[in-house]
């Protein structure tokens, strides 16, 4: 866990031994007042890549043995697979819609269907169903931590907001998961036309919640959600984590309510 702060802090007044001097005055907290939220790898991952294969394998009517599976999930994945790693290369017939996929949802749509079908599956309409399966909520898994942060969060008052860059509506994902009343407001890319690191959609997300940037904080797990200090916010950099694992995300209430325990 990394957190990125607006403007560097002095070093620590030290004995003479060398260890930090636990009497020296700390600087003081930084007021929070609202907190920015991505989704994939803050709130919530994509789920196993084997049960993805197997599971949209199965809507094409060809039930998959976990070899088969897993050799073609590490195929799929190296491809470039929605909420996994970027693929190593792009082929040039799908450049244009991987540069606007996160701005337009027929992009979004076009670029990983067209990654997927450079894997030969044998599975006659596979890369379709693959897409799918991750706009629907059991695509996906919250992390474990994610429920009981947003409800202590909107117990003490506090507005969130999900900034995300994505090509698809979030929204039913949070309505299944029964998070969506813990969430004050949904800033995504392909609706607000702006990706992360570009200003823009910080301070729209902070207008929309009515708050000012200087006293927010955005929490991600990309170099991308720390592009919020340009506009004043502080950021909390978690680490990746595969799905049902924790990353760590209970620190925001560290952070933001000085009295949580």
């Amino acid at each position: 866990m990394h957190v990125v702060p607006d403007h560097a802090e002095p070093p620590k007044p030290r004995t003479s031994s060398g260890i930090p001097d636990a009497t020296a005055p700390k600087p003081p907290r930084r007021p929070i007042d609202a907190v920015l939220l991505d989704f994939h790898g803050t709130l919530a991952q994509v789920e196993d890549p084997v049960a993805w294969v197997m599971a949209a394998a199965a809507t094409c009517g060809t039930a998959l043995d976990r070899a088969r599976a897993t050799a073609l999930a590490d195929r799929l994945v190296a491809a470039g697979r929605p909420g996994g790693p970027p693929p190593a290369r792009v082929p040039p017939h799908l450049a244009e819609v991987w540069a606007e996929r996160d701005l337009y949802p027929p992009a979004h749509r076009a670029a990983y269907v067209g990654l997927a079908a450079t894997v030969n599956s044998g599975v006659d309409g596979l890369p379709e169903a693959l897409y799918e399966r991750v706009l629907r909520p059991e695509g996906w898994l919250p992390y474990p931590e994610t429920a009981a942060t947003l409800q202590a969060l909107r117990a003490a008052r506090v507005p969130v907001a999900v900034v995300s860059n994505i090509g698809f509506d979030l929204r039913p994902h949070f309505d299944a998961w029964g998070l969506t009343d813990l969430v004050d407001a949904f800033v995504l890319s392909y609706e607000v036309g702006r990706c992360k690191p570009d200003p823009a959609i910080f301070y729209r997300a902070c207008g929309m919640l009515g708050v000012d940037p200087e006293r927010t904080l955005m929490v991600g797990d990309m170099s991308a959600d720390a592009g919020a200090v340009r506009v004043g916010c502080a950021a909390l950099i978690l680490p990746t984590a595969e799905a049902g694992q924790s990353n760590g995300l209970a620190a925001v209430l560290d952070l933001v309510l000085p009295h949580h325990t």
